[in-house]
């Protein structure tokens, strides 16, 4: 048994029906944080992302291994450097990124799980200066 699903109402595609010899793939293991940590400067690197710049926030958080910041000289530059980004970590890795910002594309960023990584405009860059913010020291809390 098959059901049809319209898109569009133009197209129809045809899917099998639940239960109809379907069978469940497992999810692809994700890459240890740094050999997705070392694919992601590859792939910025090709796209020709200025002042790349790799925090390792170990001890700083929970939320991430490392966070990359990059800049791209334009909203489109900016865009095509996140899309390709998410494209080549999927293709290589089954990984689904998430991303925040486009299409405005003044800052995206690209949460792929152990690395976090946020590329900007240069202006955008320099009014929020995440490398300092996160770059520096642990801060102890108050007591």
């Amino acid at each position: 048994m098959e059901v049809t699903i319209l898109t569009d109402g133009s197209r129809a595609a045809a899917a099998p029906a639940a239960g109809a010899g379907l069978e469940i793939q497992p999810e692809p293991e994700a890459p240890d944080s740094r050999v997705l940590l070392a694919r992601i400067l590859a792939s910025l690197e090709d796209d020709k992302a200025e002042e790349v710049v790799q925090i390792e926030l170990a001890g700083k958080t929970d939320v991430a291994d490392y966070m990359v910041v990059a800049s791209g000289r334009s909203n489109r530059q900016v865009s095509s450097i996140s899309e390709k980004l998410a494209e080549r970590l999927k293709a290589e890795f089954g990984l689904v990124c998430r991303m925040e910002g486009l299409p405005q594309a003044d800052w995206v960023l690209i949460d792929c799980g152990d690395v976090i990584v946020h590329v900007f405009r240069p202006e955008v860059r320099a009014f929020y200066q995440l490398e300092k913010l996160w770059a520096g020291p642990p801060v102890a809390a108050p007591r």
